[in-house]
């Protein structure tokens, strides 16, 4: 699986040139994903762009953030930080919630998700 990430999302929605086999693959997001985007559209007052993601998000499988994730992204912050990485710490419970869900990568532009699978087995789909 794969899970496309919050900036893969916005991307790819805003017409970029992304690679179909991403997109074409067994694909995911997370509720972390959902809060972004739709706290963004709901700060601009965008009511259309509420309505598709809304939509959109109603027909993609969205990992939540449960225990088990919780503990996955405290173990990938502890191991970023003894290493001197600060990094989003949005981003690290995405990438909590991706492993606990068995995903092998994540789509995203963000070089935070670099940093990340350094210490862990996520593999990072850049475009």
């Amino acid at each position: 699986m794969i899970v496309l990430d919050t900036s893969f999302l916005i991307d790819f929605f805003k017409g970029k040139n992304m690679p179909l086999d991403i997109i074409n693959s067994d694909v995911a997001t997370t509720v972390i994903t959902f809060h972004e985007i739709i706290s963004g559209v709901k700060h601009k007052k965008a009511k259309n762009e509420e309505k598709f993601f809304r939509r959109f998000f109603s027909d993609i499988k969205v990992l939540d953030f449960d225990l088990k994730a919780a503990e996955k992204s405290s173990e990938i912050m502890a191991s970023l930080l003894n290493i001197g990485k600060v990094v989003n710490t949005l981003d690290v419970l995405i990438a909590g919630i991706a492993i606990t869900n068995g995903a092998e990568k994540i789509a995203s532009s963000d070089k935070d998700f670099i940093e990340i699978s350094k210490v862990t087995t996520l593999d990072v789909l850049r475009y």
